[in-house]
Formats: C-alpha cells, sequence, structure tokens
C-alpha cells in the first residue's frame, strides 16, 4: 500500500531512498521507541500474557505419557499434538510443513503480518519482555537517550548492570524453553538433578543459546525482523489490495497541516505531530504507506487515537484496514486467489487425515533372501527363506509377533531372535516361512501376514511364496 505521489511532498520522497535502520553514514540507526499505551497496546499485553503462558505451559503437557510437542531434530522425532513422527514418516513431517507453508500464504493474504505483531516469539518477547525491562530499569525513550550519552558514572554503571543482568536471566529462561520442545523437559531436568560433568553437550547447548538469545534481543533487536527474517520481504508477494493490515487513512488525513488556533482548517486530518514515528519499533513513518520494516504491532494506532482524542477528531486515522477499503470504501476478504488457497489447504488436510488416521504403529519389510530357492521337505512341505526389518513408529517400545493369515504353516526365525522394538527402533534378522505343499496351489502364492502385540494387530503386509511348478 502506498500512498499515491501527488499527496506526498517532494521533501517526504526521501524515505524510499534508505533503509531506516542505517544512516546515512552507513552506521546503526538505533531506536528509542516512546513507550506504547492505549486499547491496543492493552489487549497485545493480555494476549502476551496467554501466548507466554501457553509457551513455558506445554512442554510440561503430557498426552499418552509423552509430551504434547516435541521437536527433537538430533534424534530425528517430532511429537505434533501426540502424533509421533520418526524416521520412518518423513513424508508425514514434510505434509505437515507444506500445509503450514499454505496456511501461511492464505493467512498473510487475508490478514498481512498480524502474526509477527502479535505472535511471534521475536516480537513478544522483544516488545513485551525485554523492553518493558528496559523502561523499568532505565526510563522511557528520553531518559535512555540522555543515559547512553552520558559519561560512565555510579547511576549508569548500576542502571546498566541490571538491565543488562535481568536480559541475561530471561535469555537463560528462553534457552530452556528452547531445549525444553527439543529434547523434553525429561532430559533437561537431567541437567538440573544431576552433575553438570554428565551432561555436558546439553549444557554447552543452554549457554550457547543462552548468547545467542542475549545477543538478539540486546543488540540485535529490530533487525532480527528487518533483515535476518525473511517474512517481510515476502509480504509483498503474498499480500494484494483486499489485505488487512495496520495502515494510514491518506484519504482523510492528507494534506498534512499542524493546528491553527481560531482558524478554519483546510488540511486533512493528520496534524503532522510525528507521534506515530516516535513510537514505532522499526523507526518507520507508517504514512508513507505498507512498508517492509512494518511488523503491525500497533503502537502508531494508540498514538494516533490519542492524538486524535486530543484534537477532537474522529479515531482511527491509523487503523487495521486495506487498501480498498481506504480507496474504494469496499472491504472483500475472500477472493479468487483465498479460494484457491483455502481449497488447496483443505485438500492438504484431508490428506494428511487420512495418512494420520490410516498410519500403523509398525512398518515391516519382508523380502525373499537374494539368491535362495525354495526347500522341499521331507513332510511335504515348502521353505522359503526371507530376509525382514520391523520399524517402530511410535515412541513406546513394542514386543511384536508375526502371524501367517489364512493358509497354515509355521514360521521359523533363525538364532533366537530379540524382536523387541525401542521407541522409535528397528529389528531385523531372518525368517524361514514353512507352507505344507497342499495348501499351495500354483508357483507363486500370495502370503498375508500380521503383526502382532498380543491380541492386538498393529499392521498388515503381504509377500510372495515360491514353490515347485505343479
Amino acid at each position: 500500500m502506498k500512498i499515491p505521489n501527488q499527496l506526498i511532498s517532494d521533501s517526504d520522497e526521501s524515505f524510499r531512498d534508505h533503509f531506516s535502520a542505517v544512516t546515512e553514514d552507513g552506521k546503526r540507526n538505533w531506536f528509542y521507541p516512546q513507550k506504547p499505551t492505549g486499547k491496543w497496546h492493552t489487549r497485545r499485553v493480555w494476549f502476551t500474557v496467554a501466548i507466554l503462558t501457553l509457551l513455558f505451559v506445554t512442554p510440561f503437557i503430557t498426552f499418552n505419557d509423552q509430551p504434547l510437542l516435541l521437536f527433537n531434530v538430533l534424534e530425528r522425532k517430532f511429537i505434533i499434538f501426540g502424533i509421533f513422527i520418526g524416521p520412518q514418516d518423513y513424508w508425514l513431517f514434510g505434509l505437515t510443513m507444506l500445509s503450514f507453508m499454505v496456511f501461511i500464504v492464505l493467512f498473510t493474504t487475508i490478514f498481512g503480518r498480524l502474526w509477527c505483531g502479535w505472535a511471534c516469539p521475536q516480537t513478544v518477547f522483544m516488545e513485551m519482555v525485554f523492553r518493558k525491562i528496559e523502561y523499568a530499569i532505565e526510563g522511557n525513550a528520553t531518559k535512555q537517550k540522555l543515559l547512553n550519552k552520558a559519561p560512565w558514572n555510579t547511576e549508569k554503571i548500576v542502571r546498566k548492570t541490571a538491565k543488562y543482568a535481568a536480559f541475561l536471566i530471561v535469555s537463560f529462561l528462553i534457552a530452556n524453553l528452547l531445549l525444553a520442545y527439543v529434547l523434553g523437559v525429561d532430559e533437561l531436568s537431567k541437567i538440573i538433578r544431576e552433575p553438570i560433568s554428565e551432561h555436558i553437550p546439553l549444557f554447552s547447548g543452554i549457554i550457547a543459546f543462552t548468547a545467542i538469545f542475549y545477543f538478539n534481543f540486546a543488540w540485535l533487536r529490530d533487525q532480527a525482523c528487518t533483515v535476518v527474517c525473511p517474512y517481510g520481504r515476502l509480504q509483498g508477494v503474498l499480500m494484494d489490495r483486499n489485505t488487512i493490515n495496520v495502515a494510514y487513512d491518506y484519504e482523510r488525513g492528507e494534506p498534512r497541516g499542524k493546528i491553527h488556533k481560531n482558524q478554519e482548517r483546510t488540511e486533512g486530518d493528520c496534524i503532522n505531530c510525528h507521534q506515530c514515528v516516535a513510537v514505532c519499533p522499526t523507526g518507520i513513518d507508517i504514512r508513507n504507506g505498507l512498508q517492509m520494516e512494518c511488523v503491525n504491532c500497533t503502537a502508531c494506532i494508540d498514538a494516533c487515537d490519542n492524538i486524535m482524542d486530543k484534537v477532537g477528531f474522529e479515531k482511527g486515522l491509523i487503523r487495521y484496514t486495506s487498501e480498498n477499503a481506504i480507496v474504494k470504501k469496499t472491504n472483500k476478504l475472500i477472493t479468487t486467489r483465498v479460494v484457491g488457497a483455502m481449497v488447496m489447504l483443505v485438500l492438504l488436510w484431508s490428506v494428511l487425515g487420512f495418512m494420520v488416521v490410516s498410519r500403523t504403529d509398525t512398518q515391516t519389510m519382508l523380502l525373499r533372501a537374494p539368491g535362495s530357492q525354495y526347500i522341499e521337505n521331507s513332510d511335504r512341505s515348502i521353505t522359503n527363506l526371507y530376509t525382514f526389518k520391523i520399524f517402530n513408529k511410535t515412541n513406546q517400545t513394542i514386543n511384536p509377533t508375526i502371524r501367517l493369515e489364512g493358509v497354515s504353516g509355521k514360521l521359523i526365525f533363525a538364532g533366537k531372535p530379540n524382536l523387541a522394538l525401542d521407541p522409535a527402533g528397528m529389528v531385523e534378522g531372518t525368517v524361514f516361512i514353512v507352507v505344507p505343499a497342499e495348501a499351495l496351489k500354483k508357483r507363486k502364492t500370495t502370503l498375508t501376514l500380521s503383526v502382532f502385540q498380543g491380541n492386538e494387530k498393529l499392521e498388515e503386509f503381504e509377500t510372495t511364496f515360491i514353490a515347485p511348478e505343479k
């Protein structure tokens, strides 16, 4: 969304030629946003409380004796809302990620960067935790600037030490939270209960992630959204004129002009107070239109509404709206593009749901031993030699048995195999299948076998049995 050129003065066109986070001489432009207040900020505070509560409580929630969510990339084990995805189900994980990507396209097409402003962990922690700590210790934006410019005296040392110590503690908590999702609470608790010397790799991981998060929230800050994260650059492709965004109503606000007492106002409702710029955590001017740096945090909405209320103008000069709602006074959310994404998402979710429901707990591969022939036994039975592999696709221990279905016969395992399957584990071995000759009517017979745990059938599969030509 851009304001037409004729509504922007020549002096304001410079915003198109530079990145707000970098000064003219190429140095870092450090932002000091004013402390936001207003109804939208209050809503975000309560939403943040809910999000953080959910984030910190979820690792402790179990379903069927396993975590509700687990993303163990080290052991290639994932649990998503109780559904275990192991190494044998990466197609399922891939389909889940594809569905997630289509959902992002659909969500962004309709609601823009609503995720960035309200639920993204980077924004939630930066604006609603670390920024709050900064305001509490160093004061508002003006006091922060003065403190940074002041010489290193006792007050500055105390305040800076307190702030960065608090940052370090919160970074440590976030690092532990991340590892709780990656390794699980049980593994993480071992570091607390047992000597650190026994868990050097895990403890080193916590220290490393603490340093990363500290660097991110103490120094990188807004540049994580504007430089590192690719989502802001993708929004230009994903959004259109019907997308809902935090936007400035230039039809109502332009031309801008200061308020003068006892003079009839001929300008628009924007009084050029720059409060929307002062509260922006990425340092942009929302009045220049949709920009990559905007994370839809709503701080400018509250700031503008506060000024509009003071001068007696209608609120909503900056609000959640779309380009077409501003220009054409229409708001059409369901477009052809949205319908197409919805259809694709429903199809992907339908396939994913069917695959999850029909998925078996084990996956067995039974193949004839290479180069082997059938064996004719003296008791008029025929023997074939097979190799097998059984994969456990759950996060529970399984003790399987293999049985023939629909035909008399027996299975003779080579040696004394232990078929007990560890969580996400695999066993392999060799087995002889012996079938009476009278049960075989042709040279190649399809046999059906099943894997059981107790009386519960886990899966059913087929193999080919070779017999002499009759």
